[in-house]
């Protein structure tokens, strides 16, 4: 049996594991290890020490304990459920008010925490009654809750940015900066939907009366801003500031938020000894299964390439019409049909380390081809059968409100990010004029 033959039924046998309910991280090593020794034999992985060790002890990859323990701690003082009361109450008056207000929150929660379940979850439990009590769709209301708590893998301090600078050699701060203006255009691009649907279709996200909301002053308003969305912008200022300004280091910088974000804690009055270690176990959970993945993924990788799978690889986009931009559409459109089965650490460890190789060889801009895929792999969180957004929210959501009206929901802001990811593909200064405009 051939080299790439085995390649081919390695892929095969990993998606096979996946869907027989093996956990990920366990079906990539496991057909990965299999595979490679039955092609070479065990000397094939004489050299994975080594690459995992290189994995564990990568600087730039010990940023994400820190960043997990900051967002996990946010999460923990329960800032996003202040952010939306004062959000809904701003901005309530207004037709389809509460939902702009979850897609304000979901930038803050995005920027600050990226954690993307805390996010819908915790949203989820707060607004769904409301919304559904004053007559919001349910479609609509689902929708916006899943992708704006999705919005924190765009967003910087984003985990996926962290992990893609690590595969595609460019530093933290340059994807950091590039991701910033996509960001922002996406959640700009929600808040256009919601505007224009509720102009057309005011039944569908009704304002709140204002009798409801009562008579609250501006400077009331003004004062309850200060207070709740101040803090959380000076920690993203500090955090990401030092690290786009070049002033820190990614790492350094994640320790500065993981000491600030216990400072908020403190400063709320909820820093208990019962947070600190939830939030400390938490921590050790998401960082534990992130660095397995990764580690199980050196093995599928040394394999895979062991096997001539790149050949395959380049072959395949040998076939592809157009060059450049029919081999990054092809990438774009496999990107986002792995994203209906997989998560997002697996595509990026797995799948874009085959191709990225073609794009060096065609001379592509690595900072504009991470926020592509960056984009690209956000559309996973909501995609079925495997979205966990849509997992998520269903798990807290009340029974009426139907899995049908959740997968429903999904699909107008999933077709938003595409346009979003289109936009950034034509015109790619949306991405690289502030990394180069600062010096990145």
């Amino acid at each position: 049996m051939g080299l790439e033959t085995l390649a081919i039924l390695m892929v095969v046998s990993f998606f096979v594991l996946i869907l027989l309910g093996i956990p990920i991280a366990l079906a990539i090593a496991a057909s990965g290890l299999i595979f490679g020794y039955l092609g070479f034999g065990p000397g094939l992985f004489a050299l994975l020490p080594s690459r995992v060790y290189g994995v564990i002890t990568n600087y730039t990859l010990m940023a994400i304990p820190l960043f997990v323990f900051m967002g996990v701690m946010l999460e923990k003082s329960r800032i996003s459920e202040r952010m939306l009361d004062v959000a809904a109450r701003t901005m309530g008056n207004m037709p389809g008010g509460m939902t702009l207000a979850i897609v304000v929150v979901g930038v803050l929660m995005g920027a600050s925490t990226g954690i993307v379940g805390a996010t819908v979850v915790m949203v989820g439990l707060m607004a769904i009654p409301p919304l559904m009590a004053r007559g919001y769709s349910k479609p609509l209301a689902a929708g916006t809750i899943c992708a704006s708590g999705t919005l924190g893998q765009i967003l910087p301090p984003s985990l996926v940015l962290i992990l893609l600078s690590d595969i595609v050699g460019e530093s933290v701060g340059s994807l950091f900066a590039a991701a910033l203006m996509p960001g922002l255009l996406l959640a700009g691009a929600y808040v256009i939907y919601i505007l224009v649907l509720a102009r057309l279709r005011p039944d569908l996200a009704p304002p709140i009366p204002q009798e409801e909301l009562g008579s609250i002053s501006a400077r009331e308003i003004a004062r309850d801003l200060l207070m709740v969305l101040l803090p959380p912008l000076g920690l993203i200022f500090l955090v990401l500031g030092s690290i786009i300004g070049g002033v820190a280091a990614p790492t350094e910088a994640a320790a500065m938020g993981a000491f600030g974000a216990l400072l908020l804690v403190l400063f709320w009055g909820r820093l208990t000894f019962s947070t600190l270690r939830s939030t400390l176990r938490d921590t050790l959970v998401i960082s534990g299964m992130i660095f397995f993945v990764l580690i199980a993924a050196q093995v599928f990788a040394l394999a895979f390439r062991g096997l001539r799978g790149e050949t395959l690889v380049a072959a395949m986009f040998d076939w592809v019409p157009g060059e450049l931009w029919g081999a990054l559409i092809f990438m774009m459109v496999l990107i986002f049909i792995l994203g209906f089965f997989l998560e997002w650490i697996e595509i990026s460890y797995i799948a874009l380390p085959l191709m990225l190789p073609i794009f060096v060889m065609l001379q592509v801009d690595m900072v504009w081809l991470a926020i592509l895929v960056t984009l690209n792999l956000q559309t996973s969180f909501l995609t079925p059968p495997f979205g966990w957004a849509l997992f998520f929210l269903r798990g807290v959501a009340p029974p009426e409100m139907k899995t049908w009206h959740i997968y429903l929901g999904a699909l107008p802001f999933i077709g938003i990010q595409i346009v979003v990811l289109a936009l950034v593909m034509i015109f790619p200064g949306i991405a690289t004029w502030l990394p180069q405009a600062i010096g990145w």
